[in-house]
């Protein structure tokens, strides 16, 4: 097992993502570029936990972290465009935006811990 499969954000990131995907392929109303860019967004959010834990240095680490956080922000500002054009539900909406939220204080929190840690070597 590699390390990031026992992360609990990890697991968390991968939920979002196949809720998200589930979304994507069961909504037809969706242009072409929205639809790929919170595909790739969200992916982004599991793929880089996991290349993040794969780094020697914990400021390699932090990166991928903060680059993760930064998709997180993405995922929910789509979403939240695709509420405002009535092309997603409420219910949904928010049940994204809880992990989504949930995801990104998890990830604050490992991105505070390397800034720590790096600060007291």
């Amino acid at each position: 097992m590699f390390d990031f499969e026992k992360l609990e954000v990890y697991k968390k990131a991968k939920s979002f993502n196949k809720g998200i995907y589930a979304y994507l392929t069961s909504t037809k109303n969706l242009d072409g570029v929205t639809r790929d860019q919170l595909r790739r967004a969200s992916f982004s959010i599991m793929l880089n936990i996991a290349e993040g834990t794969s780094r020697f240095s914990k400021a390699d680490r932090r990166n991928f972290f903060v680059i993760s956080r930064g998709s997180t922000f993405e995922c929910v500002a789509i979403l939240d465009f695709l509420q405002d054009e009535n092309l997603l539900e409420q219910e949904k909406y928010r049940q994204f935006y809880r992990d989504a939220e949930e995801l990104s204080k998890m990830l604050f929190a490992m991105i505070r811990n390397l800034e720590t840690a790096g600060k007291t070597n």
